[in-house]
């Protein structure tokens, strides 16, 4: 195999663990976002969203799943950690990225209402913080977005 086609495969297959979280956020009755860090090839933290859960507004999959990876490491820097999400990171997912000096972030979906990342702001970019962080949105972004748009749907038809 390539190194693109083994990179590609194993996206596809850490973004499953994230899409795999995003559904046990659903099953609580939680907005279906997932996270997972990777180190070494090896994922070392797993969260899903669980705002409504612990009744914490910054209970968002993506500072779970970093303040696992702090714990996991040792240290608050994951300078060789990346993160995994199922949706566009918001302001305060993707500063977190940025403060944890992460080596890279990859997204399913893109958030048009929230994301900080792409499509509202492009704070993993911005010369002007301390830290730039490549980013790949679009990774099973299809499945992703369904996982939302039926998690809403569900809750308009119940």
């Amino acid at each position: 195999m390539e190194p693109d086609t083994v990179r590609a495969a194993f996206d596809e297959l850490a973004m499953q663990a994230a899409i795999d979280e995003a559904s046990a956020a659903s099953a609580k009755g939680e907005v279906p976002i997932g996270a997972v860090v990777v180190r070494n090839g090896e994922i070392i933290a797993r969260a899903h969203n669980l705002r409504e859960t612990n009744r914490n507004p910054l209970a968002h999959a993506e500072i779970l799943a970093i303040a696992v990876a702090a714990e996991t490491v040792g240290a608050w820097r994951l300078s060789d950690c990346e993160i995994y999400c199922t949706l566009e990171p918001c302001p305060m997912c993707a500063g977190a990225i940025v403060a944890a000096r992460m080596r890279g972030l990859f997204f399913g979906a893109y958030d048009p209402k929230a994301g900080a990342v792409a499509s509202l702001y492009g704070m993993l970019s911005d010369p002007r913080l301390n830290h730039e962080t490549p980013w790949k949105g679009g990774i099973r972004a299809k499945e992703c977005g369904e996982l939302l748009s039926g998690f809403f749907d569900s809750l308009r038809t119940d």
